[in-house]
């Protein structure tokens, strides 16, 4: 594939924008029209603009930052530094094919091609930004203490607004350096009035670079000096970096400090906001755990065993002969039909089909999207075998929890069998890589207890002490997963290559471990960062011919399954809210009689659903579909209109709680938070991350 470059173009007014437009020929000398420094004077500005400004925390190129040099080193210090660089830059993602020598063949077999075969897909970001509006979240406010940004107001602002008309933001930092260079590249060419013909690295195409007789000399030495401080920001952000951190930690870390700073505002608002806070942040940030924990009493009893599996005799009479229609025995098969021509909508109600399935959700919706997709024909599956694997694995979910049972399994794979036939994704992954992705999201919560890993963790259960307090149910839930395979008639894999059984393996098992709640900031800031950066480099154009590219898009893919909730229509989602609630509220429940300390929303008496659900959204699930948005776009823009219509319907059910007296401090009930940002020394607060909804 041919690709071009374009240069940033420069504007100098204070408060205007650089943007990305494709158009530097039209640079006039009028964008330069500020007062600058004498031509005797150049060389000690430019000596002087090589101090740099070194700090750990991340700043804002200067072409974004304040201009005025006149202020102390005090006011520049408090000064508020946005977060974004608009780029006219498109979300949208199209397909191309990329060289096919250049796949990892393990992962798989390509739609239409051998179990054997391989394929190298692209994904390309195209250079129209679509009109109208998209929501964002609280990633694009300022990430500054003193900078109370108004987009904080509405929860509908618009990235086409009046000044940044078709622009899209970049926020992750890593990207942002990148924009930056782009931007000292284009200077460059200006200053050494050098024409630069169209190169491979742009996503925008070549552009004419104004030449240096436009230039006054004072223009001109006002770009050198504008050029040096844009080096200089690079290489400070770069400094940043140590050798064995990723680029998109840089991110995870702003995020958090972003959330940080949300939920503590969120927690001085009332007792409900100060309960929701401290969810989020125990759920969903990965923090070091700090409890003291006795010694406990080890039993005379091998660890060694996966517990948890049961031997079950329900499948033995199971024959291709007199197998079901749809995998399972019920008396209501047309309804059962009726419901099963949604499977490919969003809207699938699955409800419906537990009903009348004979309480068979999992088992029904897996024969019927193994079907339909022909995996039991492209993988030699024997259909009695895939049946009685799939009734075993959903006799190993409980009944008896509310919300983590076979119902929920069954979601989440339909959920994830709908975003891997999303259009922007058609033929990227590999049948293999479909495979792993189903069979992940079946078993992602076999055998889950109802409680969260921090219960586990506390209360000393056998399984924490087997995976060392880390992502302890998401191991077990793998583990089972597997060793169920071992059953009598349930290899599925049977007739899989051993390299593809390898593969197959690792990619279940980088899927199931994502679905720790605590790993969804890394995820987050994992997935943004790859798709801004590759909004400003490389012709936006995303190779997925590594593992590192598949499994993290793959990984996403099945975390927002887990998370999609909110994006089902209202009656279906207020349904999955009441079940995660009474599963919270037995939880709150044990640790009553035991009398521990009631992990957030967990105390039935005090918990506030309706707030819960309004902050889960803002912070968690929004910026999550957002991204991912962005990633697919236009696919999932009818899902962040659902979440957008949902998250209004809790705000306007939410009962009003009085504010507290201005004159008394409530210090004993606000609850303190602090990010471990992996560097930070000595300990942390706060309690580890749970594995909730």
């Amino acid at each position: 594939m041919k690709k071009s470059r374009s240069v940033l173009s420069v504007t100098g007014e204070e408060g205007n924008d650089t943007d990305i437009t494709g158009a530097g020929e039209k640079a006039e000398s009028s964008r330069y029209s500020r007062s600058y420094t004498s031509g005797s004077t150049l060389g000690a500005e430019l000596r002087r603009g090589r101090s740099r400004r070194l700090s750990p925390s991340l700043q804002v190129p200067c072409w974004l930052r304040p201009r005025d040099r006149t202020r102390s080193p005090e006011v520049l210090g408090n000064a508020s530094r946005p977060t974004t660089l608009p780029l006219r830059i498109p979300p949208r993602i199209s397909i191309t094919q990329a060289d096919s020598d250049s796949y990892e063949a393990e992962n798989g077999v390509s739609p239409g091609h051998t179990p054997l075969g391989s394929q190298s897909p692209s994904l390309t970001l195209p250079t129209t930004f679509p009109q109208g509006q998209r929501r964002e979240s609280f990633l694009y406010r300022s990430d500054s203490d003193y900078d109370m940004s108004p987009k904080t107001v509405s929860r509908n602002s618009s990235l086409a607004s009046e000044g940044h008309t078709a622009e899209d933001f970049i926020v992750t930092p890593f990207a942002q350096v990148l924009a930056s260079l782009r931007s000292v590249r284009s200077n460059f060419t200006i200053l050494a009035n050098v024409s630069t013909p169209t190169v491979k690295r742009s996503p925008l195409g070549g552009v004419c670079v104004s030449p240096r007789a436009t230039l006054s000399d004072q223009q001109y030495q006002q770009l050198a000096l504008d050029t040096l401080e844009e080096l200089d920001w690079c290489l400070d952000q770069l400094e940043t970096i140590q050798t064995h951190r990723s680029v998109s930690e840089m991110a995870s870390n702003k995020f958090k400090r972003m959330l940080n700073r949300e939920l503590s505002h969120l927690s001085e608002m009332s007792r409900s906001g100060n309960q929701v806070s401290e969810y989020i942040s125990s759920t969903f940030m990965d923090k070091q755990n700090e409890v003291e924990i006795p010694s406990p009493t080890l039993k005379d009893k091998s660890m060694s065993h996966i517990s948890g599996v049961r031997k079950l005799s329900h499948s033995s009479s199971l024959s291709s002969a007199s197998m079901p229609r749809f995998g399972v025995n019920t008396d209501h098969e047309d309804e059962l039909a009726k419901e099963l021509e949604d499977l490919d909508k969003w809207s699938f109600n699955i409800f419906r089909v537990a009903e009348f399935s004979n309480n068979r959700p999992l088992s029904c919706i897996m024969y019927a999207i193994f079907q339909e997709r022909e995996l039991l024909k492209t993988f030699r599956i024997p259909v009695d075998t895939f049946v009685t694997y799939v009734m075993t694995l959903e006799d190993h979910y409980h009944g008896n929890v509310a919300y983590h049972n076979s119902l929920h399994a069954a979601d989440v794979t339909q959920s994830t069998h709908v975003l891997l036939s999303t259009p922007a994704l058609d033929a990227v992954f590999t049948d293999l890589e479909i495979l792993a992705a189903l069979f992940a999201a079946a078993i992602h919560d076999v055998d889950h207890p109802g409680v969260s890993n921090q219960f586990l963790i506390n209360t000393n259960s056998e399984l924490a002490l087997m995976y060392n307090d880390e992502s302890v149910l998401e191991n077990h839930h793998l583990a089972v997963g597997f060793k169920l395979l071992h059953q009598e008639n349930c290899d599925i894999f049977q007739n899989l290559t051993k390299r593809q059984r390898q593969s197959l393996r690792k990619l279940v098992i980088d899927m199931v471990l994502a679905t720790d709640m605590s790993k969804h900031m890394t995820l987050l800031a994992d997935l943004k960062t790859m798709v801004e950066t590759k909004k400003v480099t490389s012709s936006g154009v995303l190779l997925l011919d590594h593992y590192t590219e598949r499994i993290q898009v793959l990984r996403n893919m099945v975390h927002c399954a887990d998370l999609s909730n909110p994006t089902k229509h209202l009656p279906l989602y207020r349904q999955w809210t009441e079940r995660i609630m009474e599963e919270f509220f037995r939880q709150g429940d044990k640790e009553r009689e035991r009398g521990m300390e009631i992990s957030a929303m967990c105390d039935k008496h005090t918990a506030s659903v309706e707030k819960s659900q309004v902050g889960f959204i803002d912070y968690i699930v929004h910026p999550l579909w957002e991204t991912w948005a962005d990633l697919v776009h236009p696919d999932a823009q009818e899902l962040l209109d659902t979440l957008e219509e949902n998250r209004e319907w809790y705000l306007n059910t939410m009962p009003q709680s009085p504010s507290p007296p201005p004159d008394r401090h409530l210090q004993h009930d606000r609850f303190q938070f602090e990010i471990t940002i992996e560097d930070l020394e000595g300990p942390e607060r706060g309690h580890n991350g749970s594995e909730w909804v």
